[in-house]
């Protein structure tokens, strides 16, 4: 007989856990009509069961026992919301081992032990929903499941962490520093007590760690993502890329090409006129290129309890969907088998530099810079020297052709050794105009 209603726990009645909830009891009309079965929310777990998060639940499915909901033989769908790695990953494979179908929004767990929890959810024939992982309500995980399957992607750029894009937006709109749009951002809510996890790129290394083994069919590789953060980002830098033509953005990158895939995460800047460019505050987008589809952008908010609760239960209807049609393992998980792929050092990378030189005001420093510069195949495209102060270092700004991350290195190591270079060189990768 067809299964007419399909049975959910949640693990984790946080932000995330009250969005989700409210939109399966909210929304159960509607999607029942375009399901043709009932979604039924049969128990959610959590430690706290007595604040109010706004939203009445029928009587006995808030409780605080995970293990009763994970041994309720009622349940199909267990929906892991607690975040972070334990007890997340065990609560996890305990639903598998009892032949629960699972979704979750923990892209943390997924980057760094999901080739494991793939491996064992495939084994067992369940389905392990991820959507929400990557981008908040944005669907690019069925995008680049399903809806450019038809495509070889040759590059994928990702603004995929809200409170980074928060911040370099108001540093760009206020012409003000780091350290007050964090406090800004904390003050809002957007960053945290300790806003590590964001403003040093982890959170958005773990997105791109997914989205490059959906794009390219290899093993999740967090281990193999370079990642830098914003926090060495200063007004001066957003006013001199302006002066360029460019707004910088902390980016995911990931392309293929030769052979090999590049995993990246770090400040990068892009032409005012791209699209990426015009994506602000805590908005996200994913821009992908694909060979017969060419450049496409997803845009949208990826954070929230709504947001990431709309793409939660999109899992849970897609996997509803396959138990009552029989499609169980139509879309494949993630490629936690395969072979690894053939990850491109940093050191390898080709790419556009803008450099900020603190260069003493003496005659024939910029032609020493220059001369070190050509020396490793950097050719400069454009220059900015801003005033004179004798005695003293002014900023001077160099714009480079394409250059490999090997050569860069090693200039500016020699650069700053000179006399006349008075602090580092500061160094900010470009993508864009030039190919």
């Amino acid at each position: 007989m067809k299964k007419d209603r399909i049975n959910v726990g949640i693990i984790g009645f946080g932000t995330v856990g009250s969005g989700t909830a409210r939109i399966l009891l909210e929304n159960s009309d509607s999607i029942k009509k375009r399901t043709g079965f009932d979604i039924v929310l049969r128990k959610i777990a959590d430690i706290d069961t007595a604040r109010d998060r706004g939203i009445k639940l029928p009587e006995g499915v808030l409780i605080n026992d995970a293990a009763a909901l994970l041994n309720d033989p009622e349940i199909d769908i267990v929906v892991e919301l607690i975040g972070g790695i334990h007890p997340a990953k065990e609560f996890m494979l305990r639903a598998i081992r009892n032949k629960k179908h699972v979704v979750t929004a923990n892209k943390a767990l997924l980057a760094m032990e999901g080739n494991e929890i793939f491996s064992e959810a495939d084994a067992a024939g369940i389905e392990l929903g991820f959507e929400a992982s990557v981008a908040g309500g944005i669907p690019i995980i069925k995008v680049l499941r399903e809806g450019l399957v038809a495509n070889n992607l040759t590059a994928i750029y990702g603004i995929i962490n809200g409170t980074c894009n928060y911040i370099l937006t108001r540093m760009t709109n206020e012409k003000a520093e780091f350290s007050d749009m964090l406090k800004e951002a904390q003050r809002l809510g957007y960053a945290e007590a300790d806003p590590t996890f964001d403003i040093e790129g982890m959170d958005t290394a773990h997105k791109l760690t997914i989205i490059s083994s959906l794009a390219y069919g290899i093993p999740l590789s967090y281990n193999n993502v370079y990642r830098e953060g914003i926090t060495k980002i200063t007004a001066q830098d957003i006013e001199f890329a302006s002066e360029l033509g460019y707004r910088i953005k902390l980016l995911a990158i990931t392309k293929a090409s030769g052979g090999a895939i590049e995993m990246r995460v770090h400040p990068t800047m892009v032409p005012v006129d791209s699209l990426i460019s015009k994506i602000d505050g805590v908005f996200n987008a994913v821009y992908v290129e694909g060979d017969a589809v060419g450049a496409t952008l997803y845009y949208g908010r990826g954070a929230g309890d709504m947001p990431t609760g709309s793409a939660v239960v999109a899992d849970i209807v897609d996997i509803g969907r396959n138990i009552v049609s029989g499609g169980l393992g139509r879309v494949p998980g993630v490629a936690a088998k395969a072979p690894a792929g053939n990850i491109k050092n940093m050191e390898d990378i080709e790419t556009m530099y803008y450099f900020r030189f603190a260069a003493l005001d003496e005659p024939g420093v910029l032609s020493r810079i220059s001369g070190i510069l050509g020396a490793y195949n950097i050719s400069i495209a454009s220059v900015i020297q801003k005033g004179r102060r004798i005695g003293g270092s002014v900023p001077l700004v160099v714009l480079t052709h394409l250059a490999k991350e090997k050569d860069v290195l090693s200039a500016i190591n020699e650069i700053d050794a000179m006399d006349s270079v008075s602090d580092k060189t500061l160094f900010i990768r470009v993508e864009g105009r030039e190919e």
